[in-house]
């Protein structure tokens, strides 16, 4: 059994009346809670029917579903069945969640935003077809979150369907595969609703939904939904998808006029004016902070824009000669205002109208192809007509053709070669019989790669039909890895099936691969989103499942509940458990015969005990399922020092990448890596930030610096006061001083023994933070104030700011005020009363706080320099201050309570109930008041402050299916680097690119070559004499040679000539003190070297094998 299904407050319970066959619905209102929150907190559902019960379902949406045919489900839906059995055929969860879970979506928002999740929560899809893409399919939306899913399908499970799907077990076959599906799919969302319909669908049943996608029908039929959808009113999507063997198809037909809200998912891009000229047309140059991303014919829109006022209007205004710096403004502003100061110019996003044709029209019209590997430009019309082929194939035959026949191949040649010759002018030249006798022999099977990949293109498609969010694919797309394919000739008889769950596999790659596949011995690294997608797709494909087999996966965190909506082998009552265990538990229940072990240990330099020589030596691949480039780059080293093949993988959103690392054909992962974010210089996210994120990021620093460190260095001090003293004696310098003034504010004039005493300070943090310094500065740099050069010192991108008066009747002011003395007080251990959040009594405890009138200081040093790393400023007199504070601090120690010590608050961003995130917008949007800064909601502070990496199911499951595509080839083991393929896609657009992986840089020297994939090994325990010889025989002289980061040797020390008859391990432990464990069998050292014409060599890391 796959994990069961997350617990849901108030969950529909269905319970049937056998007497008169009605469906009794319990109210989930909130308004009867206490009654709903003691009913069963389950959906009650029987095992699926005998595949001989005749069962037909009517879903009922709404009061008055016969007078509104296009309603959506309304949360009190139900299903009115029909059949034989005594039980309900579907699975009812919470279908009209109130809000969004944020705490649980944060992930999935940062990608779509609100709206785009309302509209999906209000949208219900229908899956036909519930093979493995089908299956993967609506495992996505479900994850994904929208009001229901109904999945229909009149067959019956068999055991070829086990190659691809998730959701069957041997116990399944026989049974109809939707009612089979449904409680396993359920138990993904709780709040989505899940259906069945196992009868033959009519049209008039499509008017229920938004959208519609097709997984197995034929072209006749397929036509005469897509016209009823075509011209319904409004519009239903309609999208048919088929994946057969290693070639996949996707049609999306959204309407006459589909509206895309907005086509990339990206931000407005903006830029900080820096001048804009009387012309016409006007030239519009920006400060070079940042690289305008407009293109030509862009609209944007100005605001703040001093002395040009007439642009401020809110008017779109086309651009064009967009530059990195500057742009032309299609206007002539010959007599505007002269351009004066400030301004910020502004992207506006088009929504854009597509005109789909139905599928008929498109068929034999079907426009430019979604290409996805150039090196293939001419496969997507072949493709179009092999699928046409094989439609007519199996509607003139009634089968599928027979992998490995060649009859049937023959058959499908000749049908597509007629369907070809009737296309006149638009005909083929080469129809390719090799790549259709290829098509024909796997069209029968459904591969869990290809279903993992469709499931993740055509899921976002549904996402984009139901919400208008992000470009649709318009609207033929076609793909194949015949690549993928054995290098070896298969014979037809290798083809055969064995009665086994990986029949549909064998049937395209034979039984000598599937064969390596279960013996292999893998690592993934990670057990997150990739890492559950990865363990499913290794299951089914049976890797790891043999006699000879491991898979061996860890991973050093616990579940949480943002996991759970895209990693989908976890359930909420798995959260804080570990993830590696929970997902292996998951992976062996959907097939029981995975060799797997679960670790908790992180893969790194000091795990190298657990992950040693011989466990990396016995490996045949690692797969990657990593969220940290460390921790890749670290995995990448350990690939190349082994000679392993590393699967790459990430995704970002919408868009993944995949990057295949293959001894001594590809480069390194670590060969190339994308630069350095650009950082916000110190003083400018301190003193003079003109963007939301510079608030956001000083925020956190304070949040920090308050709640976290400064508590932790008072307990550093009150653990070994002597011990602390003298280590900030010995530092001396202004951080040392900085931390003591912390630490004593803690403790004497800032501590806090009362609730009041939190709020009095944070209220006088308030007043510190958005008003004595912003005093401060403008009264060191006025409005007037000009640099050392002349030029105004407030001029762009610096904004000039204004101190905020608090007003204890302003919410947002006293939710700050509310946020930071309930942490102050958790840092005290003081209890939180309930009036706190009484924003009467609240309002009243922050007007009794007695605020001292502020003075600006006249010689007060503000850092300006971008170079600075540190606000603190050095003091000649430090030490002196260092040696005072530490006096009055023993004064201070000797007042509290003996064991006191404070209570460090590490930042959660996932839990709402906290407070962190309450505290940090609130700093940050005070901050962006004082400076005219755009403010913006906890959710998207969260995004920024919490560094929340958007995250939704689609893109994960389809960089998986990719890297899974390629698994095949590196198992199979004699693929060429032409055969492989990196990766790069975006859904939202959509784009798919893959390319060739580069191969790895050669070096040359006399008769030899070498890449960074070679290592030399030298045995027998050898002393340094000889090391050197035996480089000398290879036309090298070593200068230099080191372990670690110590020297052992360099020719230009006399003394190191001493050190020649000494063996190279024992140099190791007593010059480089290196510790060499029992299970360690070699040591590795980095020798320079020069050629005999003193030209240097890089050669590769020379291995010395002493045991």
């Amino acid at each position: 059994m796959l994990p069961r299904k997350r617990a849901s407050e108030g969950a529909l319970v269905v319970e049937e009346d056998t007497e008169n066959n009605n469906t009794t619905n319990i109210n989930t209102n909130s308004n009867r809670k206490s009654e709903s929150s003691s009913a069963l907190k389950k959906i009650r559902i029987a095992e699926a029917a005998d595949s001989t019960g005749k069962i037909s379902s009517d879903v009922v949406c709404g009061e008055n579903n016969s007078s509104n045919k296009n309603n959506n489900y309304s949360s009190g839906s139900v299903a009115r069945v029909e059949e034989k059995q005594e039980f309900p055929i579907m699975a009812l969860g919470d279908a009209n969640p109130t809000d969004i879970d944020e705490d649980l979506h944060s992930r999935q928002l940062a990608v779509y935003g609100r709206e785009t999740m309302r509209r999906l929560f209000a949208s219900n899809v229908l899956v036909s077809g519930m093979q493995g893409l089908g299956a993967e399919i609506a495992k996505n939306l479900i994850l994904a979150g929208v009001k229901s899913v109904t999945l229909h399908d009149e067959g019956t499970v068999e055991l070829w369907d086990l190659s691809s799907n998730f959701i069957f077990s041997e116990n399944d076959v026989g049974k109809n595969r939707a009612l089979a599906s449904v409680q396993k799919l359920q138990d993904l969302n709780n709040a989505v609703v899940v259906h069945t319909l196992t009868t033959k669908l009519t049209k008039e049943q499509l008017s229920d939904f938004q959208a519609v996608v097709f997984t197995d029908i034929n072209f006749e039929e397929a036509i005469e939904f897509n016209d009823y959808c075509h011209n319904h009113q409004p519009s239903i999507a309609f999208i048919k998808t088929e994946v057969r063997g290693l070639f996949g198809s996707v049609f999306c037909d959204f309407g006459p006029e589909f509206t895309v809200v907005d086509v990339d998912g990206e931000e407005p891009h903006s830029g900080i004016i820096a001048s804009i000229s009387n012309d016409n047309p006007a030239i519009v140059s920006c400060v070079d902070d940042e690289r305008l991303e407009f293109q030509d014919g862009d609209l944007v829109v100005f605001s703040e824009v001093h002395g040009m006022t007439e642009l401020n209007d809110g008017k779109p205004r086309k651009i064009k000669n967009a530059r990195a710096y500057s742009f032309t403004l299609e206007e002539d502003t010959t007599n505007y205002g002269a351009y004066m100061k400030g301004g910020i110019v502004t992207q506006v996003k088009q929504p854009k109208v597509l005109n789909f044709k139905p599928l008929k029209e498109a068929l034999s019209d079907p426009g430019d192809f979604l290409l996805s590997d150039f090196s293939k430009f001419d496969r997507p019309p072949l493709l179009h007509l092999a699928f046409q082929a094989l439609d007519k194939f199996v509607s003139e035959l009634g089968r599928f053709p027979v992998a490995g026949s060649e009859e049937d191949a023959q058959k499908l040649i000749s049908v597509a070669s007629n369907i070809n010759e009737s296309l006149g002018d638009g005909r083929l030249e080469d129809i390719n019989p090799k790549l259709l006798k290829h098509f024909a022999s796997g069209a029968k099977a459904v591969l869990n790669p290809m279903a993992a990949m469709f499931g993740g293109i055509v899921g976002q498609e549904v996402v984009k039909a139901c919400s208008g969010k992000f470009h649709p694919l318009f609207q033929f797309f076609y793909f194949d890895s015949v690549e993928s394919l054995p290098t070896e000739p298969l014979d037809s008889s290798d083809l055969r099936p064995l009665n086994s769950r990986y029949d549909a596999q064998i049937s395209v790659f034979g039984s000598k691969l599937q064969k390596k596949l279960e013996d292999a011995i893998v690592f993934i690294v990670g057990s997150g989103a990739l890492g559950c997608e990865f363990l499913k797709n290794v299951a089914l494909m049976g890797v790891s499942c043999g006699d000879q087999g491991k898979l061996t996966i860890t991973d050093d965190d616990v579940i949480e509940k943002s996991n759970l909506s895209r990693q989908f082998l976890f359930r909420d009552w798995n959260i804080g458990q570990a993830k590696s265990t929970v997902a292996a538990s998951a992976a062996s229940s959907i097939n029981p015969r995975l060799k797997i072990e679960a670790l908790q240990n992180r893969v790194g330099p000091e795990t190298e005990n657990v992950f040693n020589d011989t466990f990396w030596e016995n490996l045949s691949v690692v797969i990657n399922a990593l969220d940290n480039v460390n921790a890749r780059l670290y995995v990448d080293q350990r690939c190349l020092y082994f000679q392993k093949p590393l699967l790459e993988s990430g995704t970002l959103g919408a868009k993944c990448n995949t990057q295949m690392v293959i001894p001594h054909l590809t480069e390194n992962y670590g060969a190339s890596r994308d630069p350095p974010e650009k950082q916000a210089p110190m003083c400018t996210v301190h003193s003079f930030p003109h963007n939301i994120d510079h608030c956001l990021t000083w925020a956190r620093s304070e949040f920090e610096g308050l709640l976290e460190k400064t508590p932790a260095e008072v307990n550093a001090y009150l653990s070994n006061p002597s011990e602390y003293s003298t280590a900030m004696i010995n530092a001396g310098d202004a951080q040392a001083r900085d931390n003591l003034e912390r630490v004593l504010e803690c403790l004497d004039k800032e501590r806090c023994e009362t609730f009041q005493d939190c709020i009095t300070w944070a209220r006088l943090k308030f007043e510190d933070y958005f008003s004595n310094r912003v005093k401060q500065l403008i009264y060191t740099f006025p409005e007037d104030a000009a640099t050392s050069t002349g030029a105004p010192f407030w001029s762009a991108p610096k904004r000039f700011p204004r101190p905020l008066q608090l007003s204890s009747a302003e919410p947002s002011y006293l939710h700050f005020i509310m946020a930071a003395s309930i942490l102050r007080a958790e840092t005290y251990g003081i209890p939180i009363p309930d009036w706190v959040k009484n924003a009467k009594k609240l309002a009243e405890a922050v007007d009794r706080v007695m605020v001292p009138e502020f003075e600006p200081k006249k010689d007060a040093k503000i850092v300006t320099d971008e170079k600075a790393t540190s606000m603190s400023t050095s003091s000649i007199d430090d030490s002196d201050a260092i040696a005072e504070l530490i006096k009055k601090l023993e004064q201070c120690q000797k007042n509290l309570l003996p064991g006191f010590r404070m209570k460090p608050i590490q930042f959660e961003k996932d839990d709402d109930t906290n407070f962190h995130m309450d505290m940090i917008a609130g700093l940050a949007n005070m901050r962006a008041r004082n400076y005219s800064i755009p403010e913006v909601d906890k959710l998207k502070a969260k995004f920024i402050a919490g560094r929340i990496i958007p995250a939704i199911a689609t893109s994960t499951a389809m960089a998986t299916g990719l890297v899974c595509l390629e698994l095949y080839k590196v198992l199979d083991g004699a693929h060429k680097v032409e055969a492989y393929r990196n990766t790069f896609a975006n859904l939202a657009l959509p784009l798919f690119s893959m390319a060739e992986p580069v191969p790895p840089k050669i070096i040359k020297h006399q008769n030899m070559s070498w890449t960074v994939w070679d290592r030399w090994i030298l045995k027998g325990n050898p002393t340094l004499r000889e090391l050197l010889q035996w480089l000398k025989e290879k036309g090298l002289n070593a200068y230099s040679i080191s372990c670690g980061s110590c020297l052992l040797y360099n020719s230009m020390f006399p003394r190191h000539k001493d050190r020649m008859d000494k063996k190279m391990v024992d140099l190791a432990r007593e010059v480089a003190k290196v510790e060499l464990p029992a299970y360690r069998r070699h040591l590795d050292v980095v020798v320079a070297c020069e050629d005999d014409e003193d030209n240097d060599i890089d050669i590769p890391q020379i291995s010395i094998y002493y045991r």
